[in-house]
Formats: C-alpha cells, sequence, structure tokens
C-alpha cells in the first residue's frame, strides 16, 4: 500500500469517534455543539486504509488542510496564466480569483492539478489512437467558465467537456497497474452526456492508445449502448475496462445498473483481482447505492486485469474524442476501499453543498421569468433580439410596435435543456419554439428533444464582454457566443472565419442587457 507523501496530510481525522463524539458528514458533534472538521474525501480514504494517490478537482480542496493550487487557467488575451486555488484552506476554489483574471477575455483550463502530493496532475490530452481537433492533434482545453455551480454557498466552475475536450496524464506516480486493487469516484453532472465514446475519468494505456481487454478501469458515464448498457434509456454509470463498457457481469444487457441522472452524481468504481463494483448516488443528499459487486465480466481479457496507470478525464483510453460531460471532482486509490469508506465519502459530498448557479451575475436571467435581450453596441440600443418567422434576428421595438413584434421579442427564461445550469429562451409568442442554432446561424424552432436541439438551444450567462449586461455562450462551441452582425443573430468568435466572426465590435455585438419584457 501507497504512503502518502507530504507532511500536510499527516493530520487527518478518523471515521469513527467515540468518547461522546462521532464523524457525521465532515461535522463532529460532540455535547450538542457541532464544528468544521478538517477533513476531506481524502483525509477518509487514508483513514480507511486506501490513500488517495490522485486528487482532481476544480471545486474544492479534497484534504481538510490542502491550501495549493485546484487548477490553471490561461486568457486567450494574452496567454499567461494564473492557479486557482481554494479561498481557505480545505475549501471551496477562488472562483472571484478567476473571474477578475478573466474578465473581458477567454480563459481555458490547462492544469487539475493533483492534491496527493504525487504530481499526478491532468493536461491538454495527446493524440493517440485518435487524434484530438486541436493543434498536432491534441485535444481542446474545456472553457474556464461553461460550468458555473456553486458550492457551500461559494461560486465554484466545473470542467464542462465538449466533444473533442480531453485531459490526460500518461506518466503517473503510485496508480495501480496490472491487477493491482484500486478505488475511484467522480462527481458529474447527471444531465450532460451523449452516447459517444468515452467519457471516462480514471485509470488508462500510457500511450494514448488501445492496448487489449483490460488495459484500462475508468468510470463511464453515458447512454452508449454500443457496448454494454443497463435498465431504461439511460444514462449510466458503467466500467470502461477496454473494448467494453460494462454494467454488470454480462457483455451487453445487465438488468440491475438503472439509469441515473441526478443533477449532480456520485460515480463509484473500484476493482481487484477478480472483483469489481459500481456505486452511485446523489452527490446533493443521500447515500450510495451498489448497481454491481461481483466476478470481472465473462469475457476473455479481463481476468487477471493489464491495467497501464494512466489517468484520463472525458475521453477514452485511446483518446476517443467524441463524448460531452462535466467534471467537478474526482479521486483515485491506492487498494479496494470498503463500502464503509465511500459511504463516509459520500457524507462528506452530500455536506459541501453543491447546488446549480445560473451564471447570470443578478442580471434576471432567471428560469420562468420572461425577458427581452437588448443590444448594447454603439447606435444598435433600440434593437433586442428578435424572431420573424423562423429566423432571429434584432429588430427596433418600442412603444409603438405591434404587438406581435413586441412579442416576438420577449423571451421565456427555461433551465437549459442541455445543462441546467444555464439557460435556454422560449419564445413568449410560440410556446414550444426555442432560439437554436444550427450552423452557426440563430433560429426559432420547435424542441425536437433530440440531443442535438438541446444542446443547440443552450446558452451560458457569463459578464457581458464589454462590461455591460450578460453575455451567451453556446453550450456546445465554448468559444462562441450569441452575437448580432447586419441585424442577424448568430453564435461567433473573433476567428474571422466567417463574417460574422470579425473581431470588430466583437465585444459590443456579444453584450445583451436583459429587460423588462415587451410583452408580458
Amino acid at each position: 500500500m501507497a504512503r502518502l507523501r507530504g507532511s500536510r496530510h499527516l493530520r487527518t481525522t478518523a471515521l469513527a469517534v467515540t468518547a461522546g463524539g462521532s464523524l457525521i458528514a465532515g461535522l463532529l458533534v460532540s455535547g450538542g455543539t457541532s464544528q468544521a472538521a478538517t477533513q476531506g474525501p481524502c483525509d477518509i480514504y487514508t483513514a480507511g486504509g486506501t490513500p488517495c494517490v490522485a486528487a482532481h478537482s476544480t471545486t474544492r480542496a479534497l484534504y481538510g488542510s490542502y491550501a495549493g493550487s485546484l487548477y490553471q487557467v490561461k486568457r486567450a488575451s494574452d496567454s499567461t496564466t494564473r492557479d486557482i486555488g481554494p479561498l481557505t484552506a480545505g475549501g471551496v476554489a477562488n472562483a472571484a480569483a478567476q473571474d477578475s483574471f478573466c474578465a473581458g477575455t477567454t480563459c481555458l483550463i490547462t492544469i487539475v492539478y493533483d492534491q496527493s502530493g504525487r504530481n499526478n496532475r491532468l493536461t491538454q490530452a495527446p493524440p493517440g489512437g485518435f487524434s484530438g481537433p486541436a493543434a498536432g492533434g491534441y485535444d481542446n482545453l474545456a472553457n474556464a467558465t461553461a460550468a458555473p455551480i456553486t458550492v457551500g454557498g461559494h461560486k465554484a466552475y466545473g470542467i464542462y467537456v465538449a466533444p473533442g475536450t480531453g485531459y490526460r496524464n500518461n506518466n503517473t506516480n503510485g496508480v495501480a497497474t496490472g491487477d493491482q486493487p484500486e478505488g475511484m469516484y467522480a462527481i458529474f453532472d447527471g444531465t450532460h452526456f451523449n452516447g459517444g465514446c468515452c467519457f471516462d475519468y480514471g485509470n488508462a494505456e500510457r500511450n494514448s492508445r488501445d492496448n487489449g481487454n483490460g488495459t484500462m478501469e475508468a468510470i463511464y458515464f453515458g447512454n452508449s449502448k454500443s457496448w454494454g448498457y443497463g435498465a431504461g434509456n439511460g444514462p449510466w454509470i458503467m466500467a470502461d475496462l477496454e473494448n467494453g463498457l460494462f454494467s454488470g457481469v454480462n457483455t451487453r444487457y445487465n438488468a440491475n445498473d438503472p439509469s441515473i441522472g441526478h443533477r449532480f452524481l456520485t460515480a463509484v468504481l473500484k476493482g481487484e483481482p477478480n472483483h469489481w463494483s459500481i456505486r452511485g448516488g446523489n452527490a446533493q443528499s443521500g447515500g450510495l447505492s451498489t448497481f454491481y459487486n461481483g466476478v470481472r465480466p465473462n469475457a476473455s481479457g479481463y481476468n487477471p486485469m493489464k491495467k497501464e496507470g494512466a489517468i484520463i478525464l472525458g475521453i477514452g483510453g485511446d483518446n476517443s474524442v467524441s463524448a460531452r460531460g462535466t467534471f467537478y471532482e474526482g479521486v483515485m486509490t491506492s487498494g479496494y476501499p470498503s463500502d464503509a469508506t465511500e459511504n463516509a465519502v459520500q457524507a462528506n459530498i452530500a455536506a459541501a453543498g453543491y447546488s446549480t448557479d445560473s451564471g447570470s451575475g443578478g442580471n434576471g436571467l432567471t428560469p420562468g421569468s420572461t425577458v427581452s435581450l437588448r443590444a448594447t453596441t454603439p447606435g444598435y440600443t433600440d434593437r433586442y433580439v428578435h424572431h420573424t418567422g423562423a429566423t432571429v434576428d434584432t429588430g427596433v421595438v418600442t412603444s409603438g410596435s405591434s404587438s406581435t413584434d413586441k412579442g416576438n421579442a420577449s423571451w421565456t427564461v427555461r433551465a437549459g435543456l442541455a445543462n441546467s445550469s444555464c439557460v435556454s429562451f422560449e419564445s413568449r409568442n410560440t410556446a414550444g419554439q426555442y432560439l437554436r442554432h444550427r450552423n452557426y446561424q440563430l433560429y426559432l424552432n420547435a424542441n425536437d428533444g433530440g440531443s442535438t436541439f438541446t444542446q443547440d438551444a443552450t446558452f451560458c450567462p457569463e459578464p457581458g464582454r464589454n462590461g455591460q449586461g450578460t453575455s451567451l455562450r453556446a453550450s456546445n462551441y465554448s468559444d462562441r457566443f450569441v452575437r448580432h452582425y447586419d441585424n442577424l443573430g448568430y453564435i461567433a468568435n473573433t476567428s474571422g472565419a466567417n463574417t460574422f466572426d470579425s473581431p470588430n465590435t466583437y465585444n459590443d455585438d456579444v453584450s445583451w442587457l436583459v429587460s423588462a419584457p415587451w410583452a408580458a
């Protein structure tokens, strides 16, 4: 069993407290009073005899005494970087430091630091069996503001993985190899997924290629049915063991693995010689359920396992890059954790206080409200996001405008169809019709319930790029914001790839004032 390095990990809180107290969900309760316990998930794993060998989070410290960097961001305006740490030792990430550093520009998450002391940090994934869309075949990096939430009442950001995004470390220290025992958990957005391969977190090949059955052991989350699946229509927590997603002992269907879609989802996987388990639960409350606990799959190549010890996030072991999902925190352990240890970790997670945040910054984008969105570009401030039939444009609307035009410039805010941390806009005049993009242009279309539509109709609010109002980032194109150009609506960046991607007046054109609706 590996030992943790670094003196900050020597002080831990026991799982069980006798002599008049008990440890419940990270609070030490004694004599009718309570005080914060200096404990995080990795302290609990250490006390259980299965210490963390990797601990990744952009939202909070995972050790009670950890005060180092959680992640690094790089801003587009000058390519400088900044490390983001917790507000206090053991606390929530300092999102205000990121917001200040990234104000008026786009930031990407470049490093997710390892809090275990083993330097198993995650960085931009290199090409492997598949190439990513970035330069040199590397995968994309995540937009740093794409997944706003709150933890314990404090703003924080997760890692929003759009297809093509991925992180990896092929040169790790202390991660299980061969048939060695290990455990892992991750907190995901249970509403953000697809059937692409493969939204994973965990143990993978060291050369970014498919090295055969049993060469990886990672948590998978999504609704792919290409290899294995569970009950219902998904999504499911499954194990990616290479050349197979497994929901239990069978190579395809296993009825005991349920569809599970909590907004904040705890997903647990652990394995040891000829034995493994899938567990899961609601990261906001309650305990863990066991969906599978038994022998390795009844297919050749998985007993014994041949794990290689790299770490991946958001991709498959061979760098398959077609999946989507959102990651908040996760760890990997040395040794096979007990259910009791994992149950205590789940209690700590629930006590952390994960919650959604619309990201609207107080600008009035509250689901259920009706708003109008006014342009801030000088000379165009009498124009509003408006639709004429299916075409979305910017229309001049005044008190003398027709009731039809007033209604066509009014939008009912809905929780994001593809990501409830973001928002969608339903036409006030045409129920069931939503603002969405297609081929980068904005349209008004009926919600068909499909994955493509829900992604295209979801926008994540951020502070206005010109210092006014709100900018609306496309949830599935993290570098593109809702823009007006020649009085039509687009999702645009500053690349110049299309006429509407011109950098001229870009910050003004993508900033909108959330106003009282023209039609109530």
